[in-house]
């Protein structure tokens, strides 16, 4: 069982899929483990720290793969890459398929079995597996870091034989895992903080960390979440009064934080460019969810940018700007992942394929896209894909000629004809698709 490790290839992601710590226990699990020279060098882990742990140095990447049989990575890796991997080999990571068909198709087509970690449910056996929650925890203490960076003060109440200084205003938006670290780390740095979430419960949680809820709280908004803890969608005039209260509460922030992100959807937009204006000059906004185009207006993804004396950080790898600390805690999320598809025992792959672990984040295996969410855009995709390969008939032309060269046929004929061409088009179409 050879589990490969390679060094990522997207533009600044500096985190890697393993560290000496979880490589040791995979060792002990019974696997031989490769490693791509250099793969940790952006995280601070020297290649000679892996071979310290029982893992093998592999000159490229192509070396590390070669008869691999699993592939732990950050990123979603080209699926030429993984050409000499061993057929069914399972691809383990993050690999943001959403709006990305043709390359959960590729990958399909290249023999993987890919597991998509963002997929994995939220219950209480896979909270230590979930990669997003351990993400989102960094990305909320990095974006207040970032802020804390851009203001031109302090944060915390000063007293001073020379004067006192006020205190930064942090308002937070969203309280879900990335929201409430932001709110603890803003606290920490002596900030005071005031934080907004659209369900009810969340409250109580922003007043335990020492923030301000602001809310517009009346009977709506008391009914505003599901049994399953889930927001509601709620009505225009109450969102019209969020608004206005939102925006005045804007106007007054020095550092406003947007967490807002929802996987596979456009970034809900949150804040306006009349509210940006309304700020004062120096004040600073960082937006979690740029990397899905913002929470704010004049969100630039990738790019820190002013206007009219506001600063927009809109980067849009969080995370991965504390590389260190986000490769730990997603290699030990990989690692309990994989100890539940290892026989301890036998020290063999021992896949349960009716796992709902397995079920839920395994997006291809045998060669076809197997995930519910993406099976219809596997078949729509494959279409595509195989009618551009596919050589030009000539013999198709007739059918497809213009209606002067129609007026020729007979009448009967032509319709046989154009029924047999439409059909095709007006088939039923799958369960799901769009």
């Amino acid at each position: 069982m050879k589990i490969a490790i390679v060094r990522e290839r997207v533009e600044g992601e500096n985190r890697v899929a393993a560290t000496p710590e979880t490589i040791g226990k995979l060792i002990a699990l019974g696997a031989s483990v490769q490693v791509e020279k250099g793969a940790g060098l952006g995280s601070r882990i020297l290649d000679a720290d892996y071979e310290a742990a029982g893992a093998a140095i592999a000159a490229t990447a192509a070396a590390a793969l070669k008869g691999a049989d699993i592939v732990l990575t950050v990123r979603r890796p080209e699926a030429a890459a993984l050409a000499g991997v061993n057929k069914g080999a399972l691809v383990i990571g993050a690999l943001d398929p959403y709006g990305n068909d043709k390359e959960v198709v590729a990958l399909a087509k290249a023999g993987v079995t890919a597991v998509s970690m963002e997929f994995m449910p939220r219950i209480t056996r896979a909270q230590v597996m979930d990669i997003l929650s351990s993400q989102a925890n960094l990305a909320g203490y990095q974006g207040v870091i970032e802020a804390a960076a851009a203001f031109d003060r302090a944060f915390p109440m000063m007293m001073t034989a020379a004067g006192t200084m006020r205190p930064a205003k942090v308002f937070v938006m969203g309280a879900g895992v990335a929201g409430l670290q932001a709110i603890a780390t803003a606290k920490r740095l002596g900030a005071v903080v005031s934080a907004t979430d659209v369900r009810p419960s969340a409250k109580e949680q922003v007043e335990s960390l020492g923030g301000k809820f602001v809310a517009v709280e009346d009977e709506e908004f008391k009914q505003a979440e599901t049994a399953g803890g889930y927001a509601k969608q709620m009505s225009q005039e109450y969102q019209a009064k969020q608004a206005e209260l939102t925006a005045q509460h804007i106007a007054k922030q020095d550092i406003v934080i947007t967490t807002a992100l929802i996987p596979g959807r456009p970034a809900p937009r949150l804040i306006s460019k009349a509210m940006v204006e309304s700020m004062l000059p120096g004040s600073v906004i960082v937006d979690l969810a740029a990397e899905r185009g913002g929470n704010v207006e004049l969100t630039v993804p990738s790019k820190v940018i002013e206007h009219k004396g506001v600063t927009i950080i809109g980067y849009t790898n969080v995370q991965g700007r504390i590389p260190t600390t986000a490769s730990q805690l997603y290699a030990c999320n990989l690692l309990a992942f994989l100890t539940t598809l290892i026989d301890a025992k036998e020290k063999v792959l021992a896949i349960d394929w009716d796992d709902e672990l397995i079920k839920a984040t395994v997006l291809t295996r045998d060669g076809a896209v197997v995930h519910p969410s993406f099976a219809t855009a596997d078949a729509t995709t494959k279409a595509v894909m195989d009618a551009a390969a596919a050589p030009k008939q000539t013999s198709a032309k007739p059918i497809m000629a213009k209606s002067t060269a129609a007026k020729t046929v007979d009448k009967s004929k032509a319709t046989k004809i154009a029924a047999a061409s439409k059909a095709p088009a007006t088939s039923k179409k799958p369960k799901g698709a769009q």
